[in-house]
């Protein structure tokens, strides 16, 4: 049967996804029309791993409407040595890469120990300070032990945003508090992610952003399948009803919010 498409909401940006994944890659010209057919009108392509993020810079540079993050995942932590992240700070000077990361902390699965893992994000804080680019996070599990080493040196200057928020409405306020950004993926269309609605719905309009983090995380009603940039059209339609907003009005502001934290340009046409 073929997937539902997703409704149409102009001005959305999918600030976190990964384009270079199958199926995405195999036809990317057909991905990102599918998402202008959704209204998306820019994207953040993430290179995570000292291989995949020359590729990203690489990627993104023909398109007008992509741009890139890149640095080191924590499962890969064990990998940011100081040769890599040398690379990874060389890259993130690129004018197209708008955000160091993602980097943090994964407790659930510990590719790499704990200890690596802070070390790789304390670095990479570092190098998001040093550029004066803001900070993708990746949390899960870890809340506590990331926003000590985050509280452990000064603010960044540009702050950062935890990607596909998965943390409670607590967490959610700990790191709002710090000016931090969240940013809630299909994860929160998932009938068991209450806790992660009940964070969205506290999460103030100018703080929140969307994104896939395609190929993963596919929203219900396409739960299941890989997932792809068109589809943050879903979350943003199912987190409208959630906060009681108008679902394109919160494409508008979400699109907004990550031109203004991500420093983008205004989209073609607008």
């Amino acid at each position: 049967m073929p997937a539902q498409r997703p409704p149409r909401f102009p001005g959305l940006v999918d600030t976190h996804c990964h384009l270079d994944y199958a199926p995405m890659i195999d036809d990317l010209a057909a991905t990102l029309q599918r998402a202008a057919d959704a209204g998306v009108v820019q994207m953040i392509h993430v290179g995570c791993s000292r291989a995949s993020a020359p590729r990203a810079v690489a990627l993104v540079a023909p398109h007008a409407h992509l741009f890139a993050a890149v640095g080191i995942h924590p499962h890969d932590a064990s990998e940011a040595d100081e040769a890599a992240l040398s690379e990874i700070a060389a890259l993130a000077q690129d004018a197209k890469v708008v955000a160091v990361g993602e980097t943090g902390l994964d407790y659930h699965y510990n590719r790499s120990t704990p200890d690596e893992q802070k070390r790789a994000l304390a670095a990479h804080r570092e190098i998001a300070r040093d550029l004066d680019k803001p900070l993708v996070l990746h949390i899960r599990d870890a809340h506590a032990d990331a926003l000590a080493i985050l509280d452990d040196a000064p603010p960044l200057p540009r702050g950062g945003v935890v990607h596909c928020f998965t943390g409670t409405p607590a967490e959610a306020e700990q790191w709002l508090a710090r000016g931090y950004l969240l940013s809630f993926s299909g994860i929160a269309t998932f009938p068991q992610a209450e806790g992660l609605r009940d964070a969205a719905r506290l999460c103030p309009a100018d703080r929140l952003l969307l994104e896939t983090d395609a190929p993963y995380l596919a929203p219900v009603p396409v739960r299941g399948r890989k997932n792809e940039p068109a589809n943050v059209a879903f979350t943003c339609a199912h987190l409208a009803g959630v906060r009681r907003e108008d679902p394109a009005a919160l494409a508008v502001q979400a699109g907004a919010n990550a031109r203004a934290f991500f420093r983008l340009p205004a989209p073609a046409g607008a």
